[in-house]
Parts: C-alpha cells; structure tokens; sequence
C-alpha cells in the first residue's frame, strides 16, 4: 500500500529493512546527496572522528560556559547562596478559604504574590549529613545556636524524618519565616562554626556546598560520595510514582542498550559498534541541547530524566544497525562477485569505501525517511498547546534526530569503515601467520593472505607486491617514517601550544569550573515535594493559620546542604594564572576555538575521555601502518646500478624473460600445442644481440644478474652444472627486469629444457620440453616454498560436483577432482536418494592431530621413570605448558605413552585450529621435548626420531582407528524404503545383508584396520584432490565403518570415519584452484571467529559425500548395475564421424583389458 510507505520500517515488519525495494524517484535523488556526505568521511575516517570529537567536546564546555557559569555569575559573589535556584528547586503552596483549608499547589511565581492579602512565608530545611549518629565524628549545631539576629522573623520548626535518613545518617533543622527575610537568613547562615570539637584542634565549620570555593576540582572519591549523596536526596524528596515510573523507563532503556549490543554481537562486532552508536547519540544530545538552549526554550531536568529513556525505547538504534547490515551485505556480495568480475568497471564495490556508498545508496532513503517521519511527528508536538513541558521536549528530541541523522551517515560511517578496515587487516595478519606456524615461507604466506584479503589491489598497482592499501588509499615504505615523524612532531606541537596559551587563557575565579555533574546545572532541577521535605513544619504552619483564619502562601525552599570542612582550608591559593588575560589578536585567530579546546583538557571528564581517545588514536593509527609495514616487507633485491664488467655492454633487453607473458587468473592455464614459431623467433632476436663468453655469463650470474641471460645460455649453464637446477628461482630472481611471478615460470621453462637436455636420461625426457605438459598461466609464487620444488609444470585434473547434499541443513556441492568415471554420477545420486530422506546428519566426535616422537634412554629403568613423569599430573601440565608456547592454535589435549624396551614412545594429541598441523605439531613437539631434556632432569635421553611412527601418520595403522587422528566424524541419513525401489532400484534388506556380508564380514576375512566399508578411499582422495588436502593422508582418512540397518521400512546408513586429516589453511590449500573449491564449500581460510571451524566442517562434508558414495555403490552391487553402469559411461567410446557397422561392432565388444578389469571389479 502507498500509506504503508510512511510508516517507520521498524513498526511495519522485521524484514522490512532486509527487503529489496525498486528505488523510487526520491531515493535517485537523495542517494547523491547522502553519498555526498558519507564519502568525505569515509575517505578521510580518522580526520572525520578527530573533527566530531573536538566539536563536541567544544559544545560541551560551550554548554557549560553559556549556561553554568552565566548563571553563577548572575548570583553574585562567590560564597553567596542563590535563593531564585532554591526557589526553582522547591513548591509554593496556598492555604486558606478558596481551598477549604487545605493545601494546594500555588502556580504563581513568588513576585506575583500579595503580601498584603496573604501572609507570605518561607520554609527552609538545613541539611547536615553523617551526623545523626551519636558515634559520628560529626554533630550538627542545634536550633539556638544559629546566628539570627533579634529583630527578624524566623521562627524554628520540628523536623520531618525520612525513611532514607537511616541510610544517609542525615539530620536536619527546619525554619520558617517572612519571604522578605529569607534572603538574609541564608546569607547569615552559609558559614556556621561547629559546637563540639572532636580530638583535632583544626577550627572546622558547617559551609553550604553552594557557598564554598569550587575551583579547586574534587577528586573521583568526593564526585562518588556527591553522587550518592544527591541520588539519596532524589529518592527522600521525590514522589513513588514519580520513582516507579523512572525505574521501568531507565529498566526499558537499558534493556535497548542490551539489544543494541546483543545485536551488533550478531554482526560480528563485541563492543566498539555498539559503543559508537552510544556515543554518536550522546553527541546528537549534546548539539540538540546546545541549540535548544541557544534557541532559547528552557528544559527541565525532569523532562530530560523522564523524556529521554522513553525517546531512546522508542526511536531505537534500528538505524545504525540496518545501515551495518546493508554494508557488510555489500562487503560479501563484492568478494563474492570478485572472482566473475573481468573488469574493474562493472560498477561494483572495490573498497570499504564503496560498500559503504553502495549501502547507503541502498539503504539510505528508508533511513532518512524515518528519521523524517519521526522529526515530523515531534515537531507536531513541539507545535501543540499542551504544557507541563512536553512541547519543550519534542524540540529538543526534533534536534537530537536531526544531528542523529548527520552523525549516523558522517561519524558512525567513519568508525564503521575503520572497524572494517582493521578486521581486513586482521584477518590478513591472522592468515599469514597461520600459514608460517603450519611451515610455509613468510613470502607465499604474504602473497596467499593478500590474494585471500578484500578489497584487493588492482592489477598492475601492486605489481611488486610492496605497495598496500590503508582506507582505500595506497601506504608504501616511505609513509612509515613520515607516519613516525607527524605523530612526534603533533604530539610536541599540542603541548607547545598548552604551554603557551596558558596566559592567554580568559578565567574567571568566580565561576565555577566544569564538573562531573555540571551538565546537570544547564538545566533547572526537578521541583521537590514539599511534604516529604517539610511535613512537620506545614503542620504547624497550617494550624497557626486556620487558627488566627490568616490566608497564607508558603514557599518551601530546596534543602540546603551542609558539609564540615577545616577553615584554615576554606582559604585557596590563586593560581599563577588566576589574572584576567584578554588578546584581540589571539581572539581574531581563532582564540576562542583554542581556548575551548583547552578547557576541555581541564575537565575531569572530558580530560580522562580525551587521554583515552589519543591512546586509542595512536594505537590504531600505529596498528595500521604497522601492518602496511608488515605487508610491504620484502626481501631486498640486489641493486642493478652496479656497471657490468668486460668491455662488451650487455643489451638491456632480455632476450627470453620478454617471452614470457604475466599471469592472469582469467586464462586458467591449459595444456596446448607448442607454438612451433616460438623457438625459431627466439633464435633470430638471439641473433641480432652478440653471444657472450661463458665466462661473462658465469660472471653475470655470480652478481645476481642472471635474468639478463638468454634462455639458450641459462640452459648451457644449467646442463654444464653452473646452475644447479633447484636453484633456477632464486638464480632467475630480479625485480628490476621482470616481476617474481615471470622469473618462476621462466625457471620452469629452464628446468623443462634441463630435464629433456640431460644426457644421463635424454632416452626418456628429450620431448618434455616440447610436451603437452602445461606449464604457463599458472601462480607459481603460492607453489614455490610451499607445494614443490624443481616444478616443471602442473597436471589439470577432471573436476567434477555431485549434489547438492544437504548436510546438516545446509547444502553443499561436493567438489571431485577424479580419473575414474561413473564415481561422480554414482555419488550424485547418493546425494539425491539421502536428500529424499531429509538430508545427513553429522556428529563431531574428536578434533586433534597427533605425532608420536621416538626418544631412548640407556637403561629401562630410566625409560621407566620417564614415563610414569609423563603420565604424571607435573608432567603433563610441564609439557603442555611448553607445548602451547610455539603456536596461537596448536592446544595440547593429551599425550600417550608406550614403551618397547628402553625405547619410549610419546603419542601427542592436540588442536591445529585451521590447518591440517602437522608442521605447527611438530614444533610444539620439539620444544616439549627440549623442556623434558633440559628443565625436567631428562637430560640423558637421547631424541631418535620426532616421528616414531607412534602417530600414526600416511600408514594404516590400529591406534588410529581406536584412538582417532585429526577429526572424527559420524554421518548418518535415514533414507526411505521407497525412495531406495525408485531412486536406487534396490531394496533395503538386500542392501543391509549386502553391508554386512561385504562390507563387515568379507573385510574381517581379509584382516581390514578401518576398511569396512565399500570404497570411501574414492570420495576422500577426489575431494582431497579438489580441495588441495595431502593425498598420502588418505590412507588414514578413509578408514571408515558403514553400517547399515533396517528402521521401520526405511533404510538407516551411517559411516564412522575416525581419522579425517583436513585443513583449510596451508599445505595445497594455497593455490589458487583449490582455494576455489574451498570458497565453494565455505570454509576457505581460517574462520574469522573460531579457529578450527572451518577445518571442522569440511571433515563433516568429507564424510557426508562418504555416505553418499557407500550408498550409491552398495545400491548398484545389490542391484547387479554395477558393470553395466561402467561400460556403459566408464567404457564408452567417443563418437567419430559415421561409424561404419564394423567400427560400431568393434567399438561395443569390449577389449581383453575391459573384460579383465570388469571381472577385477566384480570381485569387489
């Protein structure tokens, strides 16, 4: 419906933020206009949150100066007592016979009454705190101790107890007398000398807090016992109404903040989002109250304290949390649109920058228009003639939504894009180190973590890879010392300019310096009930009056408060300062702005905020460039400014390296043919550059310059031994004349050359250099000093999907990488038959990975003393201790110990969060071990092997089918009867007696460990193929049990496979290829909240398309369709041109291996 458009989306529906709207004419129109504003911010996030925080820390003390001290000053002299803010603070009450003698609220201000007609009084209450007790060191002065002068009117009167003054120790005094003579009681009575002197001589004296000295700043110990001593005031003179419905409104806004952060939690933020929404509303408070009060409409402190928890129940903070939603949907939507972008041009977010635009495009009108209807609606009652301060407050709330709104697209997107730009940078560090705990080298686990990381460079602006990106913006080697030397020199500048701008500084000794609760003075405190205050005093004024039948009007005054403090005290040193300096000069410069600034440091408040907002601000500042220094850090190379020696200049273009083409991801290397001009257009720009002697060339290498060699004469030193064929990357290795990414897959055009020139061998490799071996466009930087060594190339293997299989609710496809056909048609429709059924369900059962060390001792009984301190409580909290030091992820679970003579042999269990861990393991082993020696008086054992084949590791072995090894997992689905008849034309007893002649009888006959099942080795070693696992560790990670039983009708299968050794993080896992099917999958790098997570969910999806393939297989043998199946698609010839009837009887007749391997499988 139209209408439904004006309604706030949080009252229409949940989703409604979520859904996607077509845009309308006025969102194209306000979208430029909110991206105008978002864009500067995010552009400059750090200078947008400096800027926002001096404003309002300038409002703040603007605030204070143009309300609080204006009105001290107005009061007169220090040490007066301010009647009109007692008045203000109090109730006027009339009794008489238009009020049937009772007591009513007078509304007239004290100058409108008549004290001809009435008999105007005052009541005053004294205050004297902690000293009701008589075991307080403190007395209050009793009634005939005041100093009242003769004449006057006052009169003493009996005091009211409150149920608070047991918790306070609070007594009081009461008086009342003439309203023209209040003013000269309260100022005789400001200073009142105590009566009874403890043990100290110091002369001490009641003063009135409102009379005393307070430029002197109290400590944070007297702010909390003030604090305290004014909620306890609020609770005694307050009405419980008034008190219950405070309670539920601050209960309700606290439980907003409680969702506010609950939600954020959702998103992926703990703390610093919700903390900035919180504090980006108390600056849209902060300017609302400024220009409401510059505006001139008064606020009351009851307005506020009553106002504003229901402003923020609510209007909420759904704002802030939509626009967070809509920029981390962006977020994904770009990194997933990354790998099918061609072009940087299609318009999609590169950067945090433009997720952000894109979100606010998006999101932005809806926002506005909220905030729209909801100013509209309060500006409505701003408007309206309803009093008792309401349409005050609705101006207010109509400010503090309008800057809400600008702080929203302006400060918040600030902290957002900061918040973003620092998990991109964590997650960058957090993956490369990972990467070197799990062994691979500092280089590729840079270049993996940056090729992992978005927003991504573009291509060709970081082609040597020691340039990153900071907010968007390029930070190189040369931004680090300049980073250094702004932070110093401001820091020095920001203390100069205090220093000096002290005498210039305009002070005011009178005036009150900013406190802990001065923002409380801006506006006028909340009227007191007078009957809580003064009830045994209007008692007796009301029977004087109904006796002598006199009209009276009596003005009950705010209680005065007293405190004891030392008269040699009172008197205050003036500060060296304390002087009146004005300048015109320093005011037209800005004076005034700096000024403020300033006393903003003064403030007890402010000045502990800033502190903390500078350390957070150099932390992240250094944080940031830090990891811009961690990513930029590269090798150096050698300079090539050096003169080449020899007479004969060498030619600055290489003749080879400019042959061989950059990579690009979107080519997908292939095997092709050999271009057969390639080699004869080498030769002849070969020819156009003179050869050089061996010598030269021996010389050019020996100072690091050999990428300027032809490839004929790379190759001639290679074959001769002058270059050692492992050693062709490091040789080839230049920056100054190709990138890193040519000079690899140059060394593996070289080794290619090496390989086929061999003579030892030239029998067999003389066509490799020629072959079909693909070896171009292919990311040779995550292979070297991580995969292989001495590569010639890469071998493309079929790729396959089967599903998608819902596993545990979530569907997958299963990604096989596999020569064998009908294994992935097979599996897929496994997938189908246990999607029919609901889908897997899987159960993790253990997680940690083991290695089992080797270490001797010369006699069994020090073997033996050995172990019983393994399995000892000291022991084992010595070595976990030690183990856990080397890695952030590897956590020693337990450890196993056997011994066979005097040999003893260790078994180690522990997390490897993402990655496989057998590196990271094996540290952690060494060092434990290193302790045991060393620190634990085992330093006659001799260390044999850090591998005792005790683990057990790529060899089927009994403890690991016992005790497990890396993940257990336990799949199981439900399939029902007669999707097994249509889907896998079999029959459930036949597949149960089937599972347990075959798969648990016939494997016990031939002595199986963990091979009681059909053929999981095929789905673990496709996906482990696919997805860049270690293909040796599928001897362990296929032992498996299937079990299947006949439930109801209906078919239960489940495999227990208790040793599934995967990682998602290091290992094969680097390439670019595999890393693709982990995307695919969702479990690509290290989880980004808890480590381990990923690794975890692949092992449940190894073992659901486990699950899947047993089905499959087992349905097929019970059927009889398994031979058929493979001739018919395994076995199948490709179609030629019209086949002749002889080539179609030849091509169905199946060949003697066909017939041999079909009877092999049979036998299965």
């Amino acid at each position: 419906m139209p209408l439904s458009s004006l309604i706030p989306a949080r009252f229409r529906n949940t989703d409604a933020y979520g859904a996607t709207v077509a845009p309308n004419y006025f969102s194209r129109r306000l979208a430029p206009l909110l991206q105008a504003l978002t864009r500067p911010a995010c552009q400059h996030p750090i200078r947008t949150i400096v800027f926002i925080l001096v404003l309002a820390s300038s409002s703040y003390i603007g605030l204070l100066e143009g309300s609080l001290f204006e009105a001290s000053g107005a009061g007169g002299a220090a040490g007066h007592i301010d009647l009109p803010s007692l008045v203000d603070g109090g109730r006027q009450l009339k009794l008489g016979e238009e009020t049937g003698w009772k007591w009513q609220a007078d509304t007239r201000g004290v100058d409108e009454v008549e004290e001809q007609d009435v008999n105007h009084l005052a009541l005053v209450t004294l205050v004297f705190p902690n000293s009701l007790s008589h075991t307080s060191p403190q007395t209050a002065p009793e009634q005939g101790s005041l100093p009242i002068p003769d004449n006057s009117s006052v009169k003493s009167l009996p005091s009211t107890s409150n149920p608070f003054s047991p918790l306070s120790q609070d007594s009081s005094l009461a008086f009342f007398m003439s309203y023209i003579d209040t003013a000269t009681f309260l100022d005789g009575i400001r200073e009142i000398p105590e009566q009874h002197k403890g043990e100290s001589d110091d002369q001490r004296a009641w003063i009135t807090k409102a009379s005393r000295n307070t430029r002197v700043q109290s400590s944070w110990r007297s702010w909390v016992v003030n604090a305290w001593s004014e909620f306890v005031d609020l609770l005694k003179h307050a009405e419980m109404l008034d008190i219950i419905i405070m309670s539920l409104g601050y209960l309700s806004m606290h439980l907003t903040f409680v969702s506010l952060f609950m939600s954020m939690r959702k998103l992926g933020s703990n703390f610093w989002l919700a903390t900035t929404t919180l504090f980006s509303s108390v600056f849209a408070f902060l300017f609302g109250l400024v220009v409401t009060t510059k505006l001139g409409v008064p606020i009351n402190m009851v307005l506020l304290s009553e106002g504003l928890p229901f402003l923020v129940v609510t209007i909420g903070f759904e704002k802030p949390i939509v626009l967070t939603k809509a920029v981390l949907s962006a977020s994904v939507s770009a990194r997933r649109q990354t790998a099918h972008r061609s072009t940087a041009s299609d318009g999609g977010p590169r950067t945090i920058q433009d997720a952000i635009n894109l979100a606010v495009r998006e999101k932005g009108f809806e926002i506005v228009r909220d905030y729209a209807i909801e100013i509209a609606i309060l500006i409505a009652g701003a408007a309206s003639g309803v009093q008792g301060g309401l349409r005050q407050f609705c101006f207010l709330a109509a400010w503090i939504l309008v800057f809400d709104g600008i702080l929203l697209f302006t400060f918040y997107a600030a902290i957002l894009c900061v918040k973003l730009e620092i998990n991109r940078i964590k997650r960058h560090v957090a993956l490369r180190r990972a990467l070197e705990e799990d062994g691979v080298s500092r280089r590729v686990a840079e270049n993996v973590a940056r090729n992992n990381e978005w927003p991504k460079a573009e291509a060709g602006d970081n082609s040597e890879g020691r340039d990153v990106t900071i907010f968007g913006r390029k930070v190189g080697d040369r931004s680090i010392p300049k980073f250094k030397f702004l932070l110093f020199g401001g820091f020095v500048l920001l203390n100069v300019i205090n220093i000096c701008t002290i005498p210039f500084r305009t002070g005011n000794k009178n005036a009150q310096s900013p406190t802990l609760s001065g923002i409380q003075a801006v506006v006028n405190s909340p009227p007191i009930d007078p009957f809580k205050v003064a009830e045994n005093g209007l008692d007796v004024i009301h029977a004087s009056a109904q006796k002598n039948s006199q009209p009276t009007v009596v003005t009950v005054l705010a209680p005065v408060k007293y405190e004891l403090r030392s008269i040699d005290s009172l008197s205050e040193n003036e500060a060296f300062f304390d002087a009146d300096f004005t300048d015109p000069i320093l005011d037209a410069m800005g004076g005034r702005v700096i000024e403020g600034v300033l006393k903003s440091l003064e403030d007890p408040v402010l000045s502990k905020w800033i502190i903390v907002a500078l350390t957070i601000s150099l932390a992240l500042n250094g944080y940031l460039f830090n990891a811009a220094r961690w990513s930029i850090k590269e090798p150096k190379t050698n300079s090539m400014d050096e003169s080449i020696p020899h007479q004969r200049p060498v030619s600055p273009l290489p003749l080879e390296p400019a042959t061989v083409a950059p990579y690009s991801p979107s080519t997908n290397g292939h095997a092709v043919e050999p271009d057969s001009n390639s080699s004869s257009t080498a030769g002849n720009r070969q020819q156009l550059v003179e050869e050089r002697t061996r010598s030269e060339c021996e010389e050019l290498v020996k100072d690091g310059k050999a990428a300027l060699l032809s490839d004929n004469e790379l190759l001639s030193l290679a074959v001769s031994g002058k270059i050692p064929g492992y050693a062709l990357e490091k040789t080839l290795e230049n920056a100054k004349v190709m990138t890193r990414l040519q000079s690899l897959t140059r060394a593996v055009k070289i080794r290619r050359g090496l390989v086929s020139r061999t003579p030892a061998t030239a029998e067999t490799t003389v066509q490799l250099e020629h072959s079909k071996l693909p070896y171009k466009d292919y990311n040779y930087e995550n292979v070297h000093g991580a995969c292989c060594e001495n590569v010639i190339g890469y071998l493309p293997l079929p790729l396959g999907v089967a599903g998608p299989l819902v596993i545990d609710g979530q569907s997958f496809y299963l990604p096989m990488a596999t020569t064998e056909g009908v294994l992935v048609a097979s599996t897929n429709r496994g997938c189908k038959a246990i999607n029919a059924g609901g889908g897997a369900t899987t159960v993790l059962t253990g997680d940690g990975m083991t290695r089992g060390p080797c270490i001797a001792f010369s006699t069994l009984a020090r073997a033996g003393t050995a172990k019983v301190w393994l399995d000892s409580a000291e022991g084992q909290k010595v070595m976990k201790d030690a183990f856990n030091s080397t890695s952030r992820f590897a956590r020693l679970q337990s450890m196993k110990t056997a011994m066979a003579g005097t040999y003893l042999y260790i078994r180690f269990k522990t997390t490897t969060g993402d990655a496989m861990g057998m590196n990271m393991i094996s540290k952690g082993v060494e060092r434990a071990l290193d302790v045991m020696s060393n620190d634990s008086g085992f330093d006659d054992m001799a260390i044999i092997s850090v591998s005792g084949n005790f683990c057990t590791d790529k060899k089927p072995a009994a403890i690991n089918w016992v005790d497990g090894r890396g993940k257990s997992v336990v799949a199981e689905a439900i399939i029902p009867g007669e999707v097994i008849r249509k889907v896998l034309k079999s029959d459930v007893n036949a597949l149960v007696e089937l599972n347990t002649s075959k798969n648990l009888i016939g494997s016990a006959m031939a002595g199986s460990i963990g091979g009681f099942n059909a053929h999981a080795a095929n789905l673990v070693a496709a996906v482990f193929l696919a997805t860049g696992q270690d293909p040796a560790q599928v001897v362990e990670s296929s032992q498996c049990i299937t079990v299947m039983k006949n439930y109801n009708g209906n078919l239960q299968i489940s495999v227990s496979m208790p040793c599934i050794e995967v990682g998602t993080i290091g290992g094969g896992t680097v390439l670019e290829p595999q890393q693709a099917m982990l995307d695919l999958l969702g479990v690509k790098g290290s989880h980004p909240t808890t480590p381990g997570d990923n690794a975890r969910r692949l092992a449940r999806i190894v073992a659901a398309g486990v699950l899947a393939g047993e089905l499959s297989l087992c349905s097929a043998l019970a059927a009889g369709h398994l031979v058929q199946a493979h001739m018919a698609h395994n076995r199948s010839a490709v179609p030629s041109r019209a086949p002749t009837p002889v080539q179609a009887a030849l091509a169905a007749a199946p060949s003697k291996g066909q017939i041999a391997e079909v009877k092999m499988t049979s036998r299965r």
